[in-house]
C-alpha cells in the first residue's frame, strides 16, 4: 500500500498539521488506539504540538479530504510536524 503523504497534510490555525485517522492508518492502528495512547500521556502533547479540530474547521476539510467520513466524526485531532514525531 502506498500512501500519498504530501496529500495528507493540512494548513490549519496557520500551521501544517496531520489528521488522527491518517496518522493511525499510516501506523496501522485504529484511530481510537491512538488517541488513547495520546490521552494516556498529556505531558507529551502540549497545544502546539496538537489541536482538536472544531466543528467549522471538520467541514472544511471533509470537503477536501478523500475519506469524508470525518465529517461525521465527533472529534477529530490534528497533530503538527512536532506532535507527529511524538507519536512516532
Amino acid at each position: 500500500m502506498t500512501i500519498d503523504l504530501a496529500r495528507l497534510i493540512h494548513t490549519l490555525r496557520g500551521q501544517r498539521v496531520m489528521l488522527d485517522s491518517d496518522i493511525a492508518r499510516i501506523y496501522g492502528v485504529e484511530t481510537r488506539a491512538l488517541n488513547q495512547a495520546v490521552k494516556r500521556h498529556p505531558e507529551r502533547f502540549p497545544p502546539d504540538f496538537m489541536f482538536e479540530l472544531t466543528r467549522g474547521e471538520i467541514r472544511n476539510i471533509s470537503q477536501t479530504v478523500i475519506c469524508s467520513d470525518i465529517k461525521h466524526s465527533k472529534r477529530i485531532a490534528a497533530f503538527t510536524e512536532t506532535g507527529v514525531a511524538m507519536l512516532s
